[in-house]
């Protein structure tokens, strides 16, 4: 161990992320081979992985980016198991880092975003290669992209969600109001942008739920339809974006909110990761 560098440790140790020791015995186990001594924490981080499996990561960090002409967006939420390294900045850094690899290659899925490089190894190498550095389970556990006239994010406090959603316009202060929007995304949850990107099982759940609901109040067999058709309507309002009061302005929906910057604004699609 004394013949390594301390050159050498460091050189590896900023490649990796790994400890100071444990980069020593690896190149002391490699014979002074930073390549061999890389190999050798990534199969520590394949065995650890393996013993893991079976472990939670609800923890994390979810970082949502757009491209310099905000026409391209990605959410990318990279999990561990416990808070404390994902307050870590090595852990947000390289989180952010997938984000832009994501950015730059807009795979069409996680497993496409998985197969992409960082630096020398893949990206689920290197998720590997950090469950052994880290001594967690780590994964690459959320991936989602749009691409629009315009496309806004916003990143919910500590990382804990992101949030990117489309619009059919584009200025500056059409990405403004779109920020407002990707905040009310985090805040209120919607499942749909508008009612009819609502799942047809919803729809009809939420019909049987409101007949039943009406049926025990002792309304009227005849009744019973209409009264679940408003009930759906309360739903759609409550769970639809455009539909939702708007949280910075609760006399308004998100609709009319957006129509105040251009009649014809609209969001054409949205995508919420979060953690847990």
């Amino acid at each position: 161990m004394s013949s390594i560098s301390a050159k050498d440790v460091k050189a590896l140790r900023d490649q990796t992320g790994a400890g100071m020791m444990d980069c020593k015995k690896a190149l002391s186990e490699a014979n002074g081979d930073i390549d061999a001594a890389m190999e050798i924490l990534r199969k520590k981080g394949q065995k650890l992985s393996a013993k893991r499996a079976d472990r939670e990561a609800k923890e994390g960090v979810v970082i949502a980016k757009v491209s310099d002409d905000r026409t391209k967006g990605v959410v990318v939420r990279l999990s561990c198991e416990t808070d404390f390294v994902a307050k870590n900045q090595d852990f947000v850094d390289l989180t952010a880092q997938v984000a832009e690899i994501a950015l730059a290659t807009l795979p069409d899925n996680k497993d496409g975003l998985a197969a992409q490089k960082i630096g020398d190894v893949t990206i689920a190498e290197k998720v590997i290669e950090q469950t052994g550095v880290i001594g967690e389970k780590i994964e690459l556990a959320g991936y989602e992209k749009i691409e629009a006239n315009m496309v806004a994010p916003y990143i919910h406090m500590g990382y804990k969600a992101g949030v990117i959603v489309g619009l059919n316009k584009a200025s500056d202060d059409i990405y403004d109001a779109g920020r407002d929007v990707a905040m009310q995304v985090a805040a209120m949850k919607p499942i749909a942008v508008d009612k009819d990107g609502v799942d047809s099982t919803v729809v009809e759940k939420e019909i049987e739920i409101g007949k039943e609901v009406a049926r025990q109040e002792g309304k009227p067999e005849a009744m019973l339809e209409k009264i679940a058709m408003g009930k759906l309507n309360k739903f759609y309002k409550e769970n639809t974006l455009l539909n939702q009061a708007f949280v910075k302005d609760g006399k308004q929906s998100v609709s009319a909110y957006l129509k105040t910057k251009d009649p014809e604004l609209t969001v054409t699609e949205f995508k919420h990761v979060t953690l847990g």
